[in-house]
């Protein structure tokens, strides 16, 4: 039986925790959101689309946060 209860403890304890962590993960969602919503007025209430040094459109397809392409450019040798 005492087995058992330890076992019952441990369970709801991984329950409490994955519902802790689900609810911190939607609150961080939720902040990204506001952020991203803000960013977005600010940006049509200017009339800019966003910080760009290179003066070049920007070319989402090659590149993610970065500048940096996601692939070397010339074949690496093996």
């Amino acid at each position: 039986m005492y087995e058992f209860e330890l076992q019952q403890l441990r369970s709801a304890e991984l329950i409490r925790q994955a519902e802790q962590d689900r609810l911190a993960r939607e609150a961080v969602r939720g902040r990204r959101a506001a952020r991203r919503e803000a960013a977005g007025r600010t940006a049509s209430r200017e009339g800019d689309h966003g910080p760009s040094d290179t003066g070049r459109t920007s070319d989402t397809s090659r590149t993610g946060h970065t500048r940096r392409p996601w692939r070397l450019r010339s074949a690496r040798a093996a």
